[in-house]
């Protein structure tokens, strides 16, 4: 057996699921101001569990690296936050993986949609964000939930993940235990706290933005709180139309035999059976192992970090084939502009 932890970073919590086999040895969230504060809280974390493999907070994602080839090109890979636009938050994560390179912790980064081979290339073109490394960690706690239920093999599930965060809104298309397309949370339709994907003219008019703008301008803007979603009908009518919106889209690349729904803002009251009333697809939740306090994303990174370390879901691993992640979520734009901010940060 193999002891491993799974990292997920939320936009209002770090959570840390640790597993051994499917036993649950670590189920902890913590605020992520406090990880801003402490550089040194998650290789406190990873030492108190004596983990043998963690997979990283990998944000956009890079194909699998560990943590001792992380360098500034990987720093701003995982981030895309240029060098003028770097916050409070951003330094704090620079230090607290700082921090572990050089406790040499077994830590390890993982990619996003983009990086892996079983989505076409022409379903990348002009894309970024189909999904990061937090919704690839999903489809795969999705891969386990669906072959358990159903009694199939891993590579034999077939489903749209919907992850319905406090962030943003993401799905993710699986087939045949794979992934083969995403529609992101910065490059789809309107967010709880995101504005989703950006009309181009609005992009123009606005003249140039910081990364902060990308966290604003969703439907929270009408419903202050999750809990006030419900009581305001254009702040709903808006979030929920929008996240079926991803999801139909998703259905010209797979046909799924069920939508899976995960994330913080599924689990406001009445938002879920609202939900349901929108699809023709057979819709449930994303369930997952035992805990209390981790949400999804963390879970299925501890289940990465599993086959990784060639535990009993090194199956689950093959048929997304993480391994053979390649290239940056830079590759496949068809605009010569980008050509120069890759040759400024040595991409």
């Amino acid at each position: 057996m193999v002891r491993v932890i799974g990292i997920d970073p939320g936009t209002k919590s770090f959570d840390f699921c640790g597993l051994e086999d499917d036993t649950v040895i670590l189920d902890t969230s913590v605020s992520t101001e406090e990880i801003i504060r402490d550089s040194g809280l998650l290789s406190d974390i990873i030492l108190e569990t004596a983990a043998d493999l963690v997979v990283g907070p990998s944000g956009f994602g890079i194909p699998v690296t560990g943590i001792e080839d992380i360098g500034e090109r990987e720093l701003f890979l995982m981030s895309l936050i240029k060098k003028e636009d770097r916050k409070k938050n951003t330094l704090g994560m620079r230090a607290s993986i700082n921090r572990m390179k050089q406790k040499k912790l077994p830590v390890f980064f993982i990619p996003g949609v983009i990086h892996l081979p079983t989505v076409p290339n022409f379903r990348k073109l002009n894309k970024i964000d189909m999904g990061t490394a937090d919704k690839l960690c999903c489809a795969a706690l999705g891969i386990r939930d669906q072959a358990l239920k159903y009694n199939k093999d891993f590579r034999e599930t077939s489903f749209i993940l919907l992850e319905m965060g406090f962030g943003y809104t993401a799905a993710v298309a699986l087939k045949e235990g794979k992934i083969v397309d995403g529609v992101g949370g910065s490059s789809g339709n309107i967010g709880f706290l995101s504005l989703g994907g950006m009309d181009a003219e609005l992009a123009y008019l606005l003249g140039g933005f910081n990364k902060e703008l990308i966290f604003r301008g969703g439907v929270a803007t009408l419903a202050k709180t999750p809990d006030d979603l419900m009581g305001n009908r254009d702040a709903l009518n808006a979030y929920v139309e929008s996240a079926v919106k991803d999801v139909i889209q998703l259905t010209a690349s797979a046909k799924p035999r069920e939508i899976l729904v995960s994330g913080r803002i599924s689990r406001v009251k009445g938002l879920f059976d609202e939900l349901k009333k929108r699809f023709d697809f057979p819709v449930r939740r994303l369930e997952g192992f035992p805990v209390k306090n981790v949400k999804e994303a963390a879970q299925g990174a501890a289940l990465i970090a599993n086959g990784l370390a060639g535990g009993k879901y090194s199956e689950i691993i093959d048929a997304m084939q993480v391994r053979e992640a390649k290239g940056t979520s830079l590759d496949y734009i068809l605009l010569p502009e980008i050509d120069i901010l890759k040759k400024d940060y040595g991409v």
